[in-house]
């Protein structure tokens, strides 16, 4: 079936035909793509919402309105379905058949383009109603070369839509990768400053510059080698010195007083008179 022949005798009848509308071509071509997509065989099962979603008819009545129409003007052939589980059928009528051909009186006449241009500048002196009458009926367009035509230039976008779309997706993955590869290298950052443990020579300078005493620096380095330099006992220590800069914060808590707690007396005197009423 020569689908674009089908077509054209479609429109030549919506153009003599005043009831319809905008509405009514609109589900007649959600149909016909329906058709076109089953290989044009009949009847077709169809939806109702699809066909409202291509159709773009957003109201139920006005879908079975124009459905209701298309059948009483022969357009189509519809059976519908009240089993909600079947959809309804559509029969679509081939319309080709209704092209009237060209009369062989205008076939037989018909020129070249380029005979005719020729014909216009050798009678230029000709009046204009004799030019008029040497017009030539240009006979039915080739469609098909126009289908082809279109399809070459909708190829062409096609490629250069496809070219765009494959420069984005290599951008895409340039930056993911970049991404990836600084994530990568931070963490061997953050793994190398793990590994780098300080030494008890780095620890003792690091307090003296603190101007803290020695001796606290041999307590906190001997407390996190024990515990494997592991904060809370289940983290790595990425920065020692920021720890080591907390122990010097925290250890006047710790520091025990000069003297050494003694346990409180009872505030008496020595000279107190025992028979002296309470």
């Amino acid at each position: 079936m020569n689908y674009i022949k089908h077509l054209t005798g479609f429109f030549d009848r919506v153009a003599k035909d005043k009831l319809l509308n905008p509405t009514h071509v609109s589900l007649y071509m959600s149909l016909f793509q329906f058709w076109n997509c089953n290989r044009f065989r009949n009847p077709i099962s169809i939806s109702r919402d699809e066909i409202m979603r291509i159709s773009k008819i957003s109201s139920k009545a006005t879908y079975h309105k124009c459905l209701k129409a298309l059948h009483a003007q022969g357009y189509i052939k519809y059976e519908p379905s009240y089993n909600p589980f079947k959809g309804s059928h559509v029969f679509l009528f081939n319309f080709s058949d209704d092209l009237k051909p060209l009369p062989k009186s205008a076939s037989s006449n018909f020129k070249p383009v380029i005979e005719q241009v020729v014909n216009k500048s050798c009678t230029s002196d000709e009046t204009s109603s004799e030019q008029v009458n040497e017009q030539v009926v240009v006979p039915y367009i080739n469609n098909t070369n126009i289908t082809n035509d279109l399809n070459n230039s909708n190829g062409l976008n096609l490629g250069e839509q496809s070219k765009k779309i494959e420069e984005n997706v290599i951008a895409k993955n340039e930056a993911i990768l970049s991404t990836e590869a600084g994530e990568e290298k931070e963490k061997k950052l953050r793994e190398k400053k793990k590994d780098k443990k300080p030494t008890i020579e780095n620890v003792k300078s690091y307090f003296l510059e603190q101007n803290f005493p020695e001796l606290e620096a041999q307590k906190f380095f001997n407390y996190f080698s024990s515990i494997g330099w592991l904060v809370g006992g289940k983290t790595p220590m990425v920065d020692w010195q920021a720890a080591a800069q907390n122990w010097i914060l925290n250890a006047p808590k710790f520091i025990p007083n000069a003297e050494p707690n003694r346990p409180k007396q009872l505030n008496t005197t020595t000279e107190k008179d025992y028979t002296e009423p309470l």
